[in-house]
């Protein structure tokens, strides 16, 4: 994994490497794939996320987004990555390290989601592997943390080949898709082996 982070934060955009995946910093160059991406994606991604708002595809709404992830990153409350193939630099879905807290806790939570066609083939199992030395290594957490559905099987089995045990369950602990939704926990310690 490559991570690059300069004291200027507009200058070069850190970049996270993985096997055959990159995750890096949204862009506003990238509102157009990443609206066509979620669209086809929509029915797919619908059971597994909050609600989108009315506006959630328009290029108004993604200006708003990139200033909030980049907002969150400067002051270390999150970190929200687009996570591109390799092989052509084709956007596959995105993930966020969200809710970091210091202190005593050390600790952050991931989410994730994969474009509809990309799925179960192995992107988004890279992007977590890759992800973690910088969760680890780069901002020092002790603890990485992921919650998910229990009938999302998918998301269970990644979680698992990504070296996240389960923890607990979690009575309506999101409101996906209108609803108040149970969770199974996982976490990931920075000593976990692999």
């Amino acid at each position: 994994m490559a991570f690059f982070r300069t004291v200027a934060f507009a200058e070069t955009l850190p970049t996270i490497e993985g096997q055959g995946v990159t995750l890096r910093l949204p862009q506003m160059v990238e509102f157009e794939e990443w609206a066509a991406l979620r669209t086809a994606s929509r029915d797919f991604l619908t059971p597994w996320e909050p609600s989108w708002p009315a506006d959630d595809l328009t290029r108004a709404a993604f200006r708003r987004r990139l200033k909030r992830y980049a907002e969150d990153w400067r002051t270390d409350q999150s970190y929200a990555f687009f996570i591109f193939r390799k092989q052509d630099n084709l956007l596959l879905g995105g993930l966020t390290l969200a809710n970091v807290r210091r202190g005593v806790a050390q600790a952050g939570s991931i989410g994730y989601w994969l474009g509809m066609r990309f799925a179960r083939n192995g992107y988004m199992t890279a992007a977590v592997k890759g992800v973690l030395p910088f969760c680890f290594e780069t901002l020092r957490l002790h603890r990485v943390e992921a919650a998910c559905i229990p009938t999302n099987t998918a998301s269970i089995r990644l979680l698992e080949r990504c070296g996240f045990l389960r923890e607990g369950y979690a009575r309506q602990y999101l409101c996906i898709n209108g609803v108040w939704q149970d969770h199974l926990l996982f976490a990931r310690l920075k000593d976990d082996a692999p």
